[in-house]
């Protein structure tokens, strides 16, 4: 989980510094299957409390409690909520929502404005209780509710059920309730490891999900044949009635195995069952080695000691993966291993199927290894989950009809494929929902890299700035003295430069160029000058940078004449003059900046980060909104993927929109530079003279920058952004564009810009 959450905080750092991995060249992946296959339904969340009351969900716990669940048996409809453990939902009928809006005094919880935002709270609430049990879905150790992995059996340290299903699962035990959080940064495994240009793995358990690895990731799976041959005898499962026969069995087993002196592991799926199943053998005088979420810190010694003549563990899916039981004990006794290896070997019992097969075999997989001798052997019954879900209505009227005892079991084919085609169902249903997670988290992947990549080239720019704007610290600063108001740029021809465009002063002015076009083309779009919205356009404008009274004036020349040529001449001579304005205020802020001993550098940083990042999150929320209500679309015969993906292009463009609005209408506003100056403060000499004092309201935004004599240095505009040749309407013209002269070629196809006036 690490490598991907470095990744996540690697593209929060705000510092190239803070970044923590290489480029992702090459990935070899131990136990691979459950890292790209059972964890992939996961996506990795960072995340920050957000600020909604803990309060709601006790109160929706409790109500809740209220409710009765409609008898699937009968299906009299006179229950409160159904249960579909196939889906994993549950949702309230008609009785239950009528008993719901009583309860909370609403009319219609659906209804805008009434109770919509109860409708989240009730339906976690209700998953929380129907569907999600304590010791087998989660444990509650010290006052705290701790997901259990179903895969492993393992109790998984910080991490959390999303969407406030943690905190109403907590409101259920009576424990104190965190914070719902706000996702920051988030991916799957799927598109981590995708990343990587070069990808691998090994695992014991990889040929039943050939297909997936193929599909998904691209990956050919081979087998290896064992070392030495494999002698271990796979028993026939036996198929009882009832979960009751099915345990008395299993007890008779491990009592005559045990008697016998073989070692016996008991595998079991919940930490319930496995407790139920320890108590009843203690009740018939065999004491068991318990191993489990619960008891994890003495995993190591009961695995070593699992191979002695004579123990019995019982064990969770934790002694399923990467386990090696020694034969004997350990440490090794040649004597003590010889007479296990007489008796038969380790003998493996699974108290259920999992609904993975791959489980299964991991657990069998404990027993027969490097060529020692084993057994195995499955007990089910037809009211395990797996066969009570997804085993068929055949198997159950089969069941009833031969009226068979309940300790009675049957073996044959029939029975087995029909565990078989459980287990394929499953298998192929949690296939499906890694497959659906992949290509809905494709669509934002892109959005993801398209950010991060922008977002990494700002630390670059601003690591190695190679701007002229950037004052570089002199010898004077390195010794803690004042940096000296040195000249910034040695000037160019005819009093300006050109920039390369990879720095951050050309990114932010490149922005603030295409908002002053878009804010005058959207003004001038009448297609009479007089009717031109002047008076918008200094007022934005205004809001920017700080202007001069004299700009009205200014603007209402350019359209002092009305042709058509003159309208196309104004609106340009608008925008030029308005980005002559905005080069000139940013290259006084950033000498004076300079001057005042501030790296302009890491204002523009800060603020082309934090608006990346505060957008970015809150695109996420409204992705993962969009994403929960699109499959409705469904049913207006609209395939909810191919809307979504339009979806998430149309958000897409609004959060670079809004990127660019926030950085614009922010860099000339730093005047509380105080912040800016403590985030250097690790870097530079703690004599280093501190910065003229704050803005006031209302003030100009240089005043912040003023040096220590009070007075302001006046230079020559730096025409940092590139000079734009523009068409009729206004707009740049691109370098494979049309040239904006008319010139054609001989059969009439027009010139390319750049092969015309653009040379």
């Amino acid at each position: 989980n690490e490598f991907g959450f470095d990744y996540l905080r690697d593209n929060m750092a705000p510092d190239l510094d803070r970044m923590v991995q290489r480029d992702l060249n090459y990935a070899i992946v131990d136990e691979v299957d459950s890292i790209l296959i059972d964890e992939a339904r996961t996506p990795l969340i960072i995340s920050a409390p957000a600020e909604e009351s803990t309060e709601k969900y006790f109160k929706f716990a409790e109500l809740v409690r209220r409710l009765k669940e409609n008898d699937p048996a009968t299906g009299s409809g006179q229950g409160d909520y159904n249960i579909d453990e196939k889906m994993r939902a549950a949702t309230l009928t008609e009785a239950g929502l009528v008993k719901m809006e009583k309860m909370l005094g609403i009319d219609n919880i659906y209804a805008a404005g009434g109770g919509m935002s109860e409708v989240h709270h009730i339906e976690q609430a209700l998953k929380a209780m129907a569907l999600f049990k304590r010791d087998r879905d989660y444990v509650v150790k010290e006052g705290e509710v701790i997901i259990v992995d179903e895969f492993t059996g393992r109790l998984m340290y910080g991490r959390r059920y999303s969407e406030g299903l943690h905190q109403a699962i907590e409101a259920k035990e009576g424990v104190q309730v965190q914070r719902e959080s706000q996702t920051l940064a988030t991916i799957t495994f799927q598109n981590y490891f995708r990343m990587y240009a070069k990808l691998a793995g090994m695992t014991g358990t990889a040929v039943t999900e050939a297909e997936e690895f193929a599909k998904i990731y691209k990956l050919e799976t081979v087998a290896i044949p064992t070392n030495k041959p494999m002698i271990r005898r796979d028993l026939n499962d036996l198929i009882y009635r009832s979960e009751n026969g099915k345990f008395k069995a299993v007890i008779e087993e491990i009592e005559e195995r045990s008697k016998a002196g073989q070692p016996v592991l008991v595998g079991t799926i919940s930490i319930e069952k496995n407790e139920i199943l320890g108590e009843m053998l203690e009740r018939e005088g065999i004491k068991p080695q318990i191993l489990n979420a619960k008891h994890h810190e003495k995993e190591a010694s009961i695995i070593a000691q699992a191979g002695k003549a004579g123990t019995v563990t019982i064990a969770t899916n934790m002694a399923g993966r990467g386990v090696d039981i020694i034969l004997g004990g350990s440490p090794l006794d040649e004597g003590e291993r010889e007479k296990v290896v007489r008796l038969g070997g380790l003998h493996v019992i699974g108290t259920e199927r999992h609904e993975s097969r791959r489980i299964d075999n991991q657990l069998r997989g404990r027993s027969g290894r490097q060529g020692d001798p084993g057994s195995s052997q499955f007990y089910v019954s037809m009211e395990d989950d797996l066969m009570r879900i997804f085993g068929g209505d055949r198997m159950k009227s089969l069941m009833t009809t031969l009226k068979l005892p309940e300790d009675m079991p049957i073996a044959n084919k029939m029975v087995s494929k029909s565990i078989e085609s459980a287990q394929a169902k499953v298998e192929g249903n949690n296939f499906d929902i890694r497959k659906h997670l992949v290509e809905y988290d494709d669509v934002i992947n892109k959005h993801r890299e398209s950010i991060y990549k922008r977002r990494r080239e700002i630390l670059e720019m601003a690591g190695n700035p190679p701007n002229p704007l950037y004052p570089q610290s002199s010898d004077g600063a390195k010794q803690g003295g004042e940096i000296p108001p040195t000249p910034l740029i040695k000037m160019g021809e005819g009093g300006s430069i050109r920039d390369d465009g990879k720095s951050l002063s050309s990114t932010i002015l490149s922005m603030v160029e295409n908002e002053i076009e878009q804010v005058v083309i959207f003004h001038t779009a009448a297609e009479n000058i007089k009717d031109w919205n002047l008076a918008e356009i200094y007022q934005v404008a205004s809001t920017i940078f700080p202007v001069e009274k004299k700009l009205r004036e200014d603007l209402s020349n350019f359209t002092e004449d009305g042709g058509k040529l003159d309208k196309i001449k104004a609106r340009t001579a608008i925008i030029e003059h308005l980005i002559k304005l905005a080069q000139e205020n940013y290259q006084k802020l950033a000498e004076l900046a300079g001057q005042a001993g501030i790296i302009w550098s890491e204002i523009e940083k800060a603020i082309l980060i934090r608006s990346i990042d505060t957008l970015w999150m809150e695109h996420l929320d409204a992705m993962d909104q969009m994403r929960r209500g699109i499959g409705l679309r469904g049913y207006g015969q609209r395939d909810p993927l191919v809307e979504y993906k339009k979806e998430a292009y149309r958000m897409y463009n609004e959060l670079n929109s809004l990127i660019q609005k926030q950085v614009v209408y922010t860099i000339f506003k730093v005047g509380d530079i105080g912040q800016f100056k403590l985030a250097q403060e690790d870097r530079r000499p703690k004599q280093f003279i501190a910065p003229a004092k704050e803005m006031s309201q209302g003030s100009s935004s240089f005043s912040a920058f003023k040096t220590s004599s009070g007075k302001q240095k006046d230079n020559t505009t730096i025409n940092l952004v590139k000079d734009k040749v523009r068409d009729s309407s206004g707009r740049k013209v691109g370098r494979n564009d049309p040239c904006p002269c008319g010139a054609k070629k001989p059969d009439g196809t027009p010139i390319k810009f750049k092969h015309c006036c653009g040379k």
